[in-house]
């Protein structure tokens, strides 16, 4: 908008994703909002229609929730994916020029690892029976030793540990492999764990920065995961739009896959810590050794591609990212329920182990 650009909305309005389901004026102002559902051609169609560029960000998020609600998943990622591209190969949307796709870190699984050994390897998603005895660093795939999570870049194997991995992967392949057969060039954006102002505070399957939050603000106990020293690349929104900008821009006539990040890992028992300590030091933090089905141990991106490709350089920090994110929390009510009901499902499930 701020270039003079048109630009169309196409969005359910989920209420998982949105926390009251309305848009800021300035952006209802100057956007054509379709309301629909991507599993439904006739809202792709709406929304397509005169568009040179396409930024496909729709999906469902939730890496637990994945692991039950597979039907759900499987038409939202994939089924909904398929339906702009079975237009595309129709040919009935001739002015389109650029396709940015957002694909997810989830698709790696655990991703690089360092052994002594062995060097560079890719370790198996982790057991069970490894992690109900509080062994929670994978392995070396060859020798079964330790290893030390690294950068992963593009080049690392695709093995998801999740079934919301398993659809992005499916995802960014159909971007990438019809990018190429109908002439359209594409990125694949593998962002990292995206987090900032505007993330759903209600949404308990996504963001553990949300999750802690709501529980620092009112004095709850934060329980961790696994020993929680488990890390993340966690990237602020304002990086993740520049990358995404810069793939609209680029002149790049292939299509490729480009990881997004922020350079930095930040372990779980560091980013509870700080949201507790913003919010007055109330709750008391404990480690459970619980761990999910599907959760990974470490990610850290390689993003040298993106320096290539992209000139993409993330400049916000952690701590300066998780401050402004903070303090934006602060201008709504904590929400508990749903994180509650989340882990009792996830339970009841089997796919949550541990007190």
């Amino acid at each position: 908008m701020q270039r003079g650009h048109s630009i169309t909305l196409l969005d359910n309005f989920s209420t998982q994703v949105h926390n009251d389901a309305k848009l800021p004026k300035d952006i209802l102002d100057n956007t054509r909002v379709v309301r629909g559902d991507v599993r439904d051609e006739t809202a792709w169609t709406a929304a397509l229609f005169d568009q040179q560029v396409i930024v496909h960000l729709a999906a469902e998020t939730g890496t637990g929730q994945s692991m039950y609600e597979i039907i759900k998943y499987e038409q939202v990622n994939i089924n909904g994916t398929a339906q702009l591209y079975q237009l595309l190969a129709k040919n009935t949307m001739q002015d389109v020029e650029k396709i940015v796709v957002a694909s997810s870190r989830a698709i790696y699984g655990e991703g690089a690892y360092h052994c002594l050994e062995h060097g560079l390897v890719y370790p198996q998603p982790r057991s069970s029976a490894d992690k109900k005895k509080a062994l929670f660093e994978p392995v070396c795939p060859v020798c079964g030793g330790v290893s030390s999570s690294i950068p992963t870049s593009e080049s690392a194997p695709v093995q998801p540990a999740s079934f919301y991995g398993l659809t992005k992967q499916v995802q960014e392949q159909m971007a990438l492999l019809f990018g190429q057969v109908l002439g359209i060039p594409s990125f694949s954006l593998r962002y990292q764990n995206v987090y900032g102002p505007g993330q759903s505070l209600k949404n308990p399957y996504t963001g553990i920065l949300a999750i802690f939050s709501n529980l620092a603000r009112v004095g709850a106990d934060i329980d961790i995961f696994e020993d929680g020293e488990e890390s993340r690349d966690f990237v602020y929104i304002d990086d993740v739009i520049r990358a995404t900008v810069a793939a609209i821009d680029s002149p790049e006539k292939s299509s490729y896959a480009v990881n997004v990040g922020s350079n930095e890992r930040t372990s779980v028992m560091q980013v509870a810590e700080a949201i507790n300590q913003y919010f007055g030091g109330k709750s008391t933090i404990k480690v459970t050794g619980a761990f999910r089905e599907g959760d990974i141990r470490h990610g850290l991106a390689d993003i040298q591609r993106s320096r290539m490709l992209l000139d993409y350089q993330p400049q916000v920090k952690f701590d300066e990212g998780l401050r402004r994110f903070l303090a934006w929390t602060e201008k709504s009510s904590p929400e508990l329920s749903g994180y509650k009901r989340s882990l009792e499902e996830m339970r009841k499930r089997g796919l949550l182990h541990g007190s």
